[in-house]
């Protein structure tokens, strides 16, 4: 089982009976009920949502077939054309699930774009997402071997993104609390890896004792496993989609 699988799983279970309402309003739900989402509550929740997604996205489009010169246009040129054109009036809010709605805005994109026979300058001078673009090559090209279409990349991607988020947002919550060193000495027994001696190892490293260091990882992971969902609930209108997205993501990690 891939190691981000095994941390999801193991984290995850922990929190499986979490309470809908500390997700009353997420990002998407804020951009869906907006009476003008042109409204800068609106923009704002678009855009935050955006930025974690520009990866999933180079990634489809690079997959496609297109070179990497021309999927950084057309990725820019995507965010450009979500957020100046009425592409979220066709948005279903029963069935407003960011990651399906973004994958199907971008296919109509790059479809549209495809018959064109001149690549323009996109975005001008908006810039709706911050990127290096060497960095989104050098990434692209360093994912493991897959036969995987270019659907299921972008799924792999937005699972991936979805668990990075919750990892730098539980550990900024523990560098802010003054537990850097707790968190940067059990992040790697997340996912339930424990080597023989580990726990006598940590104790001297951490000056605490092995029962206390057991119950910190404990509490690490319960924690992990609420930002995880909390993620999650932000991509969704429904607090009640959030078990089924969190079961797509381990499928999709698990690919």
């Amino acid at each position: 089982m891939p190691f981000f699988t095994k941390l999801c799983c193991v984290l995850a279970m922990n929190t499986r009976h979490a309470s809908h309402a500390s997700f009353a309003e997420t990002h998407w739900s804020m951009v869906l009920s907006a009476r003008d989402w042109r409204s800068p509550k609106a923009q704002d929740a678009l855009a935050r949502l955006c930025q974690s997604y520009w990866y999933p996205l180079y990634a489809f489009i690079r997959r496609r077939g297109h070179s990497p010169h021309d999927a950084q246009d057309l990725t820019q040129g995507f965010f450009t054309h979500l957020f100046e054109h009425d592409t979220l009036h066709r948005v279903e809010q029963e069935k407003g699930r960011f990651r399906t709605f973004l994958l199907a805005a971008l296919t109509r994109f790059l479809n549209n774009e495809r018959d064109k026979r001149h690549t323009r300058k996109r975005g001008g001078a908006h810039k709706f997402i911050s990127w290096d673009a060497l960095e989104a090559e050098e990434r692209y090209r360093s994912e493991p071997g897959t036969s995987a279409s270019p659907d299921g990349i972008f799924d792999q991607q937005w699972a991936a993104s979805i668990v990075e988020q919750a990892q730098v947002r539980l550990r900024a919550e523990y560098v802010a609390s003054g537990k850097g060193a707790v968190f940067a000495a059990l992040q790697e027994l997340l996912a339930g890896q424990t080597m023989a001696g580990a726990y006598a190892e940590l104790s001297t490293r951490l000056q605490m004792s092995e029962p206390a260091v057991k119950v910190a990882l404990h509490r690490l992971r319960r924690r992990f496993g609420e930002m995880l969902r909390s993620e999650i609930a932000h991509t969704v209108a429904d607090p009640a989609e959030v078990e089924d997205e969190l079961r797509y993501l381990f499928a999709a990690l698990g690919e």
